[in-house]
């Protein structure tokens, strides 16, 4: 089972320290969020944990095609590949704070699909027409990954056609996984690609202290910020989510901010969705109860498992203590 994180990079010395983390305790991934106005730019930050982390794949997690062409985005990921070769992944979703924070839009599924076409053409050295230019990068020697997050059908279903990986943002109950594997699998038959040719992520909210109870109650900002991904005002009833629950995440979404901050965390409370959220998208609490989650999402059917930390008790402590107390035991158990 493959692990890895990512965070919103606040500060140099937390992009560097989030960097060490990933090489000391062999998290698989370290991922950076494109999330303006929150943190720092992505790319620097990319950039700096390229320098220190020298084994985890390093990805943009992630960014959009509305605050920036898929042009940008491939010459962006080629140069991080010039960093850590082999090990730069460009993940690229519809926008969700990386959008709202700037009052723009969302890309809908087929206009994701299309830039991600787009740059994985430019990467591999090819010319691609644009509007009334061209745009080419021939000094590109290696192509970077580019991955696609979705939560909705029809972003799942346009990743297995044409991405390099799949970010699931869906949930990790049993149901959950089968439900959201099984339309990406639909899009990688359509375009007649096989189960090799694609490697799928499932993300889940994380916090690991040593009082579990302190990481239960800050983690429903998370909660809400990754269940407003599942949602995003569409039917609950095509996200997989129980009739007694529908009406409240339809609230949750309307109201949940994509800033950080307590708000998140009562309102998860109040609209009485703690229990429920907890259990599908997050691995919270003491280094034994992250343990059993992690062991349950694995027997869910989950191969590889994205934790999000950004706004954790202590972001770099959970990346930590994860490592040092449960991500040594996953290894071992398996």
């Amino acid at each position: 089972m493959k692990i890895g994180f990512f965070f919103w990079p606040y500060t140099v010395e937390l992009s560097e320290t989030m960097a060490k983390h990933g090489d000391t305790y062999g998290y698989d991934m370290v991922g950076i969020a494109d999330t303006p106005g929150n943190a720092m730019d992505p790319w620097v930050a990319a950039a700096l944990v390229a320098r220190v982390n020298r084994r985890s794949e390093i990805s943009i997690c992630v960014s959009n095609f509305v605050t920036r062409h898929p042009s940008v985005s491939a010459a962006a990921i080629a140069s991080l590949e010039k960093l850590a070769p082999g090990r730069a992944i460009l993940g690229i979703g519809a926008g969700h704070s990386g959008t709202k924070n700037l009052g723009a839009g969302k890309s809908t599924a087929k206009e994701m699909a299309e830039g991600v076409e787009l740059c994985k053409a430019l990467l591999r050295g090819r010319e691609v027409k644009i509007g009334d230019g061209a745009a080419q990068l021939p000094w590109v020697k290696s192509p970077s990954r580019v991955y696609m997050a979705a939560s909705h059908p029809k972003g799942l279903e346009a990743a297995g056609r044409v991405a390099d990986g799949v970010i699931i943002n869906y949930g990790l109950q049993p149901d959950n996984v089968r439900e959201s594997e099984a339309t990406v699998a639909n899009g990688m038959s359509a375009s007649g690609r096989n189960k090799d040719d694609i490697e799928i992520w499932q993300i889940a909210a994380m916090d690991c202290t040593d009082d579990g109870e302190h990481a239960r109650q800050k983690i429903g900002a998370m909660m809400a910020f990754i269940a407003g991904y599942i949602v995003a005002g569409k039917d609950p009833v095509t996200r997989g989510v129980p009739p007694q629950y529908r009406d409240a995440m339809l609230e949750l979404h309307r109201r949940y901010s994509t800033r950080p901050g307590a708000q998140n965390v009562e309102l998860v409370k109040e609209l009485g969705l703690f229990d429920y959220l907890s259990k599908r998208v997050a691995v919270c609490g003491s280094p034994d109860e992250c343990f059993e989650q992690v062991m349950a999402a694995k027997a869910a059917g989950v191969k590889r498992l994205l934790f999000s930390v950004s706004v954790a008790v202590d972001a770099a402590e959970a990346v930590r203590r994860f490592g040092e107390k449960v991500l040594l035991r996953i290894k071992a158990a398996a």
